[in-house]
């Protein structure tokens, strides 16, 4: 009896096509499973309670003057609960303050974390480093650097702010 011979070109190509099979199969799954991952999920969560929050603490501090209509219905659309009724309640009197001192503020951004976040209770905290600048007639703009602490809520419609407060500042000295 003849001995048959494999095709050592064909064996090569058989290896490559099982081998080639296996790393899809694989990767496939890893993808399936990272992308229905509870982290993931978590994690995007994360970063909407984070831009919501940079976004609204922005917006609260940022006004003006020549706007002011915008920037107020800004700032209420921006918020929710206790903090959106006390801004209701108080828009009259804060407009004609602003107004009176035709100041103009701006604020950027520099760095923000969330702190907490509840998902169950769809609450989060978080705290936002901002470079605010105010401009007043006939005078030069004052720049500040603030650290301020958002408490969100989630609503129907996204993340929104219900509470700010400045940031307590820690010591210098090592005690």
């Amino acid at each position: 009896m003849a001995t048959r011979r494999l095709d050592p070109v064909l064996t090569a190509a058989v290896a490559l096509l099982v081998a080639a099979a296996v790393a899809a199969a694989w990767t496939g799954w890893s993808w399936y499973s990272a992308a229905h991952d509870d982290t993931a999920a978590y994690a995007r969560s994360r970063d909407q309670a984070l831009a919501a929050g940079e976004q609204a603490i922005q917006n609260m501090n940022t006004l003006d003057h020549a706007d002011l209509a915008r920037g107020l219905d800004l700032w209420e659309a921006s918020t929710t609960g206790d903090l959106h009724e006390q801004l209701v309640q108080g828009r009259t009197e804060f407009g004609k303050q602003v107004t009176q001192a035709q100041t103009v503020s701006t604020a950027k951004v520099l760095a923000g974390a969330v702190t907490e976040l509840d998902e169950r209770s769809g609450r989060a905290a978080v705290l936002v480093a901002l470079r605010i600048t105010v401009r007043a007639p006939e005078q030069q703009p004052a720049v500040k650097d603030s650290r301020l602490l958002g408490e969100l809520t989630r609503t129907s419609t996204g993340w929104k702010l219900s509470a700010l407060g400045q940031a307590p500042m820690g010591s210098a000295t090592g005690g």
